[in-house]
């Protein structure tokens, strides 16, 4: 049977309100006119945008070229609608993105402040998003399957071994992007079974910290824990750069520096940018230095998704990125 698609992306989507730059400082928050029941705070931007880690991963891949399509839920609402048309205003197919009549789509109103940010979401359909929801049809018939956002949907988490097994019994490749645990639980025994099925695994510093047990301590070191577990890590390190690990081999890439408007979403295209130069036969150095490139560039708007680049507007980068192995 013919492939029909390069990537499936599983995971969650949602409208992000992106509002700031707020004046006051975050810390400060209950002596300020943010404050419940004080005045309202005005800021000089507004943006209703598309996010969820799923649905930037997804929008940035098909930027970069790839057919992809997204399986996930939503709510039968005005929301729902909006998830639904932007992910194909941006060439993803959302036939498999499924509508719950019983919860709200999930909403994130995201409030900056210089370099950091404020998220308050409410979870809706995203916690009941299950393995059910993701038709075995798009799993045989797609070169690579990639879930994200792990720990934020327990219900999915549960059966994504399960899923990844029956994705590599079709021939694709399988990758994981876990985003942050808000519980604080970081539960890595429900992680183990998806790691042994899982041939990328894509996170942060502080995330692969956590997931391997060694919070706060050497990046390279989690990652080479991580990789021994079965895939190849990639961490995302801010403003020092990348790395991957497969277990033996170190390659860094120290990316490039761009006027930086927003930084949301650029883990999410440095993701789809790995997982696109990978489908492209590049090798892990190349692969690396690629994804780099994207994430950095997709900050140059707001939004997760209105800077993201295409193929060759990541490869006019890469003479300005230093990568190879350590």
């Amino acid at each position: 049977m013919p492939l029909t698609f390069d990537l499936l992306v599983i995971g969650e989507a949602g409208p992000y309100v992106m509002l700031g730059p707020i004046d006051a400082p975050l810390d400060a928050l209950p002596d300020t006119p943010l404050a419940l029941g004080g005045r309202a705070q005005r800021v000089d931007s507004g943006v209703l945008t598309l996010g969820g880690s799923a649905a930037l991963t997804a929008c940035g891949a098909a930027r970069l070229g790839l057919r992809v399509a997204f399986a996930g839920r939503v709510g039968d609402d005005d929301a729902g609608d909006y998830v639904r048309d932007r992910l194909a205003a941006h060439g993803v197919n959302t036939r498999a993105l499924r509508v719950d009549d019983t919860l709200p789509t999930p909403l994130t109103t995201v409030m900056t402040h210089g370099g950091g940010q404020m998220v308050i979401s409410a979870p809706g359909t995203r916690a009941t998003t299950t393995g059910d929801d993701i038709p075995e049809q798009l799993l045989t018939r797609s070169r690579h399957v990639h879930c994200a956002s792990f720990f934020l949907m327990p219900k999915l988490a549960a059966t994504l071994s399960h899923l990844f097994a029956a994705a590599h019994a079709a021939g694709a490749t399988t990758s994981l992007g876990t985003n942050d645990e808000r519980s604080g639980r970081w539960d890595r025994t429900a992680l183990t079974p998806v790691l042994a099925r899982t041939d990328l695994l894509l996170t942060d510093a502080y995330e692969a910290g956590r997931l391997a047990g060694t919070d706060g301590g050497c990046v390279t070191s989690a990652a080479e824990l991580l990789a021994r577990r079965g895939p190849l890590v990639t961490v995302r390190n801010g403003v020092d750069g990348a790395l991957c690990h497969d277990g033996d081999t170190l390659l860094t890439t120290d990316g490039i520096r761009v006027n930086a408007r927003d930084a949301v979403g650029a883990g999410d295209s440095f993701n789809a940018g790995f997982i696109a130069a990978q489908l492209a036969g590049r090798p892990p150095a190349e692969a690396l230095a690629i994804a780099a490139v994207c994430g950095a560039l997709s900050t140059r708007a707001g939004g997760g998704t209105a800077a993201q680049p295409t193929w060759a507007q990541a490869l006019a980068h890469l003479t300005t990125v230093g990568d190879g192995p350590s």
